[in-house]
């Protein structure tokens, strides 16, 4: 089996960490390594991976207190656990937190490359089921624009609204786009709308509920609306994390939702 993915191996022990990266290389996978939580949380925030190996039981922040963090970074990346001191409440609890499989320490190598090669066909699914509604979002949005109620075509307004974010950077709510010179990004409808409702309510603290409420036009339960909502806002971060301080306009208020705080 010939792998394609982009994997971090977390683990404290070095001789576990550089056996799975090179079994991970071999099978034609990019790898990177971090020794703790916290250098395998520094890393997801730079960087992109499909997939995360990671030590249950580790010095500092364990597994699963580094898998909740993770989620949140990067909530399509698939996690498996892996432990030397397996038990079947461990391994509910790690399937509980969103875990997408569970190996007790020491595997083979064929017993790794299986479950990576799972969890790296449940991320492409996932990436190709999330751009198959960015696609469809946009595609609606163009049609409604493209009407008005008497089927007419609809006017380009000149006066769309831009609102600055300093350092010159600038959100046309009205095309979605966000631009500092010659630098430029594209939201979709859903992205866009979600920034629009931040951006008119700075400082104000929304619930998700409220936030799937006017950005997706349904209700939802107060347990289903993080789910919802998280894969938004990370693709949302991501777009605005690429502009001189973009990665803290939106801030995460714990248990409660989200808050825009960029400056004017």
């Amino acid at each position: 089996m010939s792998l394609k993915g982009k994997i971090l191996v977390v683990d404290d022990e070095e001789t576990t960490r550089f056996s799975l990266a090179d079994i991970l290389k071999l099978e034609g996978c990019k790898v990177r390594t971090a020794a703790d939580g916290v250098a395998a949380l520094d890393l997801l925030q730079k960087e992109t991976f499909d997939l995360m190996l990671l030590d249950l039981k580790m010095p500092g922040m364990d597994g699963i207190e580094v898998m909740r963090a993770a989620v949140k970074i990067s909530p399509e990346m698939q996690v498996i656990l892996l432990t030397a001191h397996g038990s079947l409440e461990s391994a509910i609890e790690a399937l509980r937190h969103g875990a997408f499989d569970y190996l007790l320490k020491p595997s083979s190598p064929s017993q790794i490359i299986r479950s990576v090669g799972r969890g790296l066909e449940r991320q492409a699914e996932a990436r190709r089921k999330r751009n198959l509604i960015e696609q469809l979002e946009t595609s609606l949005h163009q049609l409604k624009s493209s009407e008005t109620s008497s089927g007419e075509l609809a006017v380009e307004n000149p006066d769309d609204p831009v609102i600055p974010l300093g350092d010159d950077i600038y959100v046309d709510v009205e095309r979605r786009e966000i631009w500092r010179g010659d630098q430029r990004a594209i939201l979709t409808p859903a992205e866009g709308k979600l920034l629009r409702v931040l951006l008119e309510n700075r400082n104000r603290v929304f619930t998700h509920r409220e936030l799937v409420q006017r950005v997706q036009g349904y209700e939802t339960t107060d347990w289903e609306a993080p789910e919802v909502l998280r894969p938004l806002v990370s693709r949302l971060r991501r777009k605005l994390a690429g502009f001189p301080g973009g990665d803290q306009w939106i801030s995460n208020v714990r248990g409660t939702g989200y808050v825009f705080q960029g400056r004017r």
